[in-house]
């Protein structure tokens, strides 16, 4: 390793290889996460896995990039709020719920109207 006498160095030299050392520092970490990742993903393949089902946990693929679910349920009043009927339902589904309104009433396309 070079020996930097940093006593001969004015101010501004200083901030200049502090901030080169600190973008070796960024970079050689960068590196080494991308030789570990490429490492795992390649143990993953040889396992007959992706490394997105290994680290989901659930043993499925990921469910980024996947399509949006299309609208089951329509407000009554406002067509622009719709629901898919995944997740959480949204407020006006739980008011209308609780208004004596069924879910089927909310169809987009009753049932038995196809």
């Amino acid at each position: 390793m070079t020996d930097i006498d940093l006593d001969s160095l004015s101010l501004d030299e200083l901030k200049a290889l502090q901030k080169d050392v600190n973008k070796a520092v960024e970079n050689y970490d960068a590196k080494r996460k991308q030789e570990a990742q490429a490492e795992v993903e390649a143990k993953a393949r040889e396992l007959g896995f992706t490394l997105a089902e290994l680290v989901d946990g659930t043993g499925k693929a990921s469910k980024k990039g996947k399509a949006p679910q299309p609208a089951k349920y329509r407000h009554p009043e406002n067509a622009s709020l719709t629901w898919s009927g995944r997740g959480r339902q949204p407020g006006w589904i739980k008011d209308a719920l609780e208004n004596g309104t069924s879910l089927d009433e909310l169809l987009i396309e009753p049932k038995g109207s196809s």
